[in-house]
């Protein structure tokens, strides 16, 4: 099967997370590992509230984000804030991106996020992409 007609969840992992900080600070939203990924694509979702938010993905040597942090790229927000419920925004970064931000390759990555208002909330979905081997059940249901 050439890689052209294998199906998104064979070539990437899709996850969504719930962004409700409860703060204004600047918040990892999670950890994940990328060491068979050559792209992380992340998009935040605004569900509630109007106030100003920041984006960067950073990278870590430790999977729970215990070690140093290294940022890696900031998506600049002047003036196309997503500040309307519905409103979403994307940042994209590569194998090379990471690399050349970090000596040795940052391994895991999360998402950085803050809003302006502690009430603030939305909702942050990761795309890791360019699997190196894909397979099927790379994504999946999550239903609690």
């Amino acid at each position: 099967m050439s890689d052209f007609n294998a199906l998104l969840t064979e070539k990437a992992a899709i996850t969504a997370y719930d962004f409700d900080p409860d703060a204004t600070t600047t918040v990892d939203v999670a950890w994940v590992d990328m060491r068979d990924y050559s792209r992380l694509t992340v998009m935040f979702f605004r569900t509630v509230g109007t106030g100003d938010a920041t984006l960067s993905i950073i990278g870590n040597s430790e999977s729970n984000g215990g070690g140093s942090d290294v940022p890696i790229k900031t998506k600049d927000l002047t003036g196309v804030q997503p500040n309307a419920t519905g409103d979403y925004t994307f940042i994209e970064v590569s194998e090379d991106e990471v690399v050349a931000a970090s000596e040795s390759g940052a391994r895991y990555l999360s998402a950085n996020v803050s809003l302006a208002t502690s009430t603030d909330e939305g909702v942050v979905v990761y795309i890791r992409h360019g699997a190196k081997y894909p397979q099927s059940g790379l994504t999946s249901d999550n239903i609690a």
